[in-house]
């Protein structure tokens, strides 16, 4: 066997990636990693309803699995950096591709959502990376307590303007879900023209009940509902 023959798989799979198609396959595959990411966090968030201490016992069990939890991290954030990277070289190449900018650009055949895609996504991660030092860290928390989740949720979302966020970037991930679940199935050629309007329905449906489900958090404690 020679030494061409052995790098061949190697050099597909550059090529493939190097193409639209692959990047938007890889787009989709992060993508559907970290839509199953939001629907396992919110299913342990609505757990604040439950009270303090099933949601501290829900973190406390998840912290007593180093290696899951460090190894789910790992992953989340290769999914992200994966997922940042391909739109922003897919992103690139639309540009490269019209040289020359629309006298007058008319959003013909796409939706809001889509259309919001490139800007919503740094503001989602702009969000998660202020989640993360508001309740994995506590240094935007000046009520951090260690261990007790439920304390720091309540506490944070007192703040207006930090419920105010979440709730702004819940609504940007819900145009993001909605646009980024239909169209992961075209990017992964399983998409019958049959069923496009089945799916952007189901996406929508979807991306607004996950959005739902995690605004309720921050409303109710605002309203004094959960306290």
């Amino acid at each position: 066997m020679s030494a061409a023959s052995v790098g061949l798989p190697g050099r597909r799979s550059e090529r493939f990636y190097s193409s639209t198609v692959g990047k938007k396959a890889v787009m989709a595959v992060s993508g559907c990693i970290l839509f199953l990411f939001v629907l396992g966090h919110l299913a342990g968030n609505l757990q604040i309803y439950e009270g303090p201490e099933k949601l501290d016992n829900y973190s406390r069990l998840l912290h007593s699995m180093p290696a899951v939890l460090w190894g789910a991290r790992i992953t989340l954030l290769v999914m992200v950096v994966l997922h940042i990277w391909s739109s922003i070289q897919l992103a690139l190449r639309n540009n490269a591709a019209r040289p020359t900018a629309y006298i007058k650009k008319k959003a013909a055949g796409s939706s809001y959502a889509s259309r919001t895609m490139y800007w919503s996504g740094p503001i989602i991660l702009a969000f998660v990376i202020y989640h993360l030092l508001d309740f994995t860290f506590g240094t935007v928390n000046p009520a951090f307590q260690e261990g007790n989740v439920y304390a720091n949720v309540v506490a944070s979302f007192q703040l207006p303007l930090v419920s105010a966020f979440y709730i702004l970037a819940m609504a940007l991930l819900c145009m993001h879900l909605y646009h980024g679940l239909w169209s992961m199935f075209q990017s992964l050629g399983v998409h019958p023209p049959r069923y496009t309007l089945a799916l952007k329905r189901a996406a929508a449906v979807v991306a607004i009940l996950i959005a739902a489900g995690n605004i309720s958090i921050p409303v109710s404690v605002m309203a004094g509902l959960v306290k």
